[in-house]
């Protein structure tokens, strides 16, 4: 893996608690910093591709296969939503 050097000028604060939270994770500061970057690009690019997607998405077909499955039938046991289901649900 190629590496590169960049300094990185972080407030002190925030330096101290990233260093506590690497300690407890049990790597080091410069592991840490690296996986959290990863992440950050990773939740970028995400939401990039759904942007991209949804561009592409044909709604008539979409609720026409959704109106096709199983609207004529009862749920089955098991299906019920609970009240924490409900509530996340917005309801």
């Amino acid at each position: 893996m190629t590496q590169a050097n960049y300094a990185l000028r972080l407030q002190a604060a925030l330096k101290a608690e990233a260093e506590r939270v690497a300690k407890e994770e049990g790597t080091t500061l410069n592991q840490f910093i690296n996986v959290a970057v990863a992440e950050k690009l990773s939740a970028l690019r995400t939401a990039d591709y759904f942007r991209e997607r949804a561009v592409r998405a044909n709604l008539t077909d979409a609720e026409a296969l959704l109106d096709s499955f199983g609207t004529d039938e009862e749920p089955q046991d098991g299906d019920e939503l609970g009240e924490e289901e409900l509530a996340t649900a917005g309801r």
